[in-house]
């Protein structure tokens, strides 16, 4: 095969790393389309290695795009433009034929769960931004597995990039390389197109030489097609495709298909003190303390928590009826913010090497710095913030941005759990919802049946985070923490996972609900948080067991006096931190009611509708 690719626009592409003769016919395909559409200069297709890395790394040093971080081994620093410093909601689309198979009709105004485009909305903007969108760069072929690698919960997918960003951080995010193609062959795969949208010669200097179009910055996900389509920004989850857009959007509309579920969800293993293990996913919005719980060193004496995943979780029913878990990541791309050795131990570990940081501060001894890192600096260290300017606490900005981010490899985790890689996954018993909460919510109730803790998911509640592009404090609805994530209509999802209880011999997880962060009348957080929260886990974990009591209360089962273990936490007001007032829950209920009725409208399961009511009536009664 010649090095050239030819078309009828005389223009050429080089073959600068493997040959387009070994990628499987249906890859090749894909490459040869994209190359004539995007007119790269260069294809460079990815095998995986310390060496393409190092190599990679080294180039982005060289052009000013990442700094090495002379304090930690292997760790780089990238500093984005400030246009592009999140995941943006408002141009994160999904095309479907049916603006229903999308997102529910809402009463009035626009959907919340989700964006769609009509086909040929999204015709029109593809023709408006990829045709030449990588002139003068490489085009980099990345052939990455969604889970370990031969697992039959895992997917494949092929992403095409003109970001080397994208490239070293995929190799951590994911199973990335030559064994990928090997395991593909001629099989199914998700095709994810991305470019930063800056063709060379650029038109207007970078800011911080970070490559992106953020005027023309769409996200785009094609399920009928299996494909992914990204323009405009180098960022995060819009250009990690493995990311949200192929672990969530897509993959949970192929769960629909298929009969498992694809979650926002953290995946621990715990174990008591006697050896016996139990395994529970939960689903958090971001800034909720999720990565904190997957990696939380317990307080209990004797109690160990492992860490299969902090983000997402694919589960499906095995033939006995366990619901099986897998987490399709291979790393953690963690929010650096309130990241400490008090609140997070073993991330700090996790990320002293091979560790790439977005948009965090930098010690001029080369080592990082964020808001609650809470490390004292030695005297005369000065701190460069994430805009690369000289910063200092007196500035009234933050020095990182509240968004910043790690992208490290999971198995660098000290408590990462020895079947984290299991093809078959792990067992699921319990489920956990939460939201940040400060007042009203208990710290733990459970549900009271599996259709109950089906609408516990829906009703999820937390104040706004960074991690979108809302502000403030506002109490957000977020059902199942995946409001921004669903790949098709939350009416249908919520009809997904109440047609589990419909499976022959499937063995049903718990349900449950937490809130570590209900505040007194002073705005003092009632509960420690934190190691502690393994006691809230001890109570579940003996629920699970059938060998902890509970109470029945109009919202669910919170524990029974006596069933918390609080030995040695000197003064809890456990009155305050379980209290259910009605005049609260009256309001609470409605606003489930009407933001149900408002957003799903004529799509809500008839379960759903249920459950709002026969929760309105259980309060009214109190």
């Amino acid at each position: 095969m010649p090095p050239q690719l030819q078309n009828g626009l005389n223009f050429s592409a080089k073959v600068i790393q493997g040959t387009l003769d070994s990628l499987p016919q249906v890859v090749r395909a894909f490459v040869e389309n994209s190359v004539r559409l995007c007119q790269p200069d260069h294809i460079h297709i990815c095998d995986g290695s310390e060496g393409e890395n190092q190599q990679l790394l080294d180039q982005m040093e060289g052009e000013g795009m990442i700094r090495k971080l002379r304090k930690l081994s292997n760790c780089w620093l990238a500093l984005t433009d400030p246009r592009d410093v999140a995941r943006i909601e408002s141009k994160t689309v999904i095309v479907t034929q049916e603006q229903r198979d999308t997102v529910p009709v809402p009463k009035t105004g626009l959907s919340q769960l989700g964006r769609w485009m009509s086909e040929e909305d999204f015709e029109k903007a593809f023709k408006a931004r990829f045709p030449g969108c990588m002139k003068g760069r490489t085009m980099y072929v990345i052939p990455f597995s969604m889970g370990p690698l031969g697992s039959p919960l895992s997917k494949i997918g092929v992403e095409l990039t003109d970001s080397p960003y994208v490239v070293t951080s995929m190799r951590i995010m994911t199973r990335m390389g030559t064994a990928v193609l090997e395991a593909l062959g001629d099989g199914e795969f998700v095709k994810c197109l991305h470019s930063v949208g800056c063709p060379l010669p650029l038109k207007k200097p970078l800011v911080n030489n970070w490559p992106c179009n953020p005027e023309l910055t769409l996200i785009a996900h094609l399920p009928d097609r299996r494909e992914i389509i990204s323009f405009g920004s180098g960022y995060g989850g819009n250009s990690l495709l493995g990311k949200k857009c192929f672990a969530l959007r897509m993959a949970s509309r192929l769960a629909k298909e298929e009969g498992w579920l694809a979650e926002h969800m953290l995946i621990l293993g715990i174990t008591n003190p006697k050896g016996q293990k139990k395994y529970f996913a939960a689903a958090f919005p971001s800034a909720c303390g999720k990565t904190n719980l997957a990696m939380m060193n317990p307080s209990l004496p004797g109690w160990k928590i492992e860490c299969v995943g902090d983000d997402i979780a694919w589960m499906k029913f095995d033939q006995q009826g366990n619901l099986r878990a897998i987490n399709p990541e291979n790393g953690f791309f963690g929010v650096a913010p309130g990241t400490s050795v008090k609140t997070n131990p073993n991330a700090i570990k996790t990320i002293q090497k091979n560790t790439i940081f977005t948009n965090v501060a930098e010690t001029s001894d080369g080592d990082i710095y964020w808001e609650g890192i809470d490390q004292p600096l030695a005297p005369g260290i000065k701190i460069t913030s994430w805009k690369n300017k000289e910063w200092t606490p007196q500035d009234g900005e933050p020095c990182a941005h509240p968004n910043s981010r790690f992208c490290t490899p999971a198995s660098q985790c000290p408590i990462i759990d020895p079947a984290w890689e299991s093809p078959e996954g792990v067992p699921i018993e319990g489920i956990i919802f939460g939201g940040r909460r400060p007042a009203g919510v208990p710290l733990v109730y459970e549900a009271a049946s599996w259709q109950h803790g089906v609408f516990v998911g829906a009703a999820m509640r937390s104040e706004a985070t960074a991690a979108a592009e809302h502000q403030g404090k506002v109490i957000m609805h977020d059902p199942f923490a995946m409001r921004p994530f669903f790949g098709y209509n939350f009416g249908r999802y919520l009809a997904h996972w109440l047609s589990m209880a419909q499976r022959p011999g499937a063995k049903l997880p718990k349900i449950f609900h937490v809130n570590w962060f209900r505040k007194d009348k002073d705005g003092r957080f009632l509960w420690p948080g934190f190691g502690e929260n393994s006691r809230v886990l001890e109570w579940m974990f003996n629920r699970i067991s059938g060998e902890a009591g509970a109470k029945i209360t109009p919202i669910g089962l919170i524990p029974e006096e006596g069933a918390l273990n609080l030995t040695g936490l000197g003064d809890i007001d456990t009155e305050e931190l379980f209290h259910i007032s009605k005049e609260f829950w009256e309001k609470e209920a409605e606003d489930i009611q009407q933001y149900l009725e408002e957003q799903v409208n004529a799509d809500l399961p008839a379960g759903i509708e249920r459950e709002v009511l026969a929760l309105k009536q259980r309060v009214s009664q109190m």
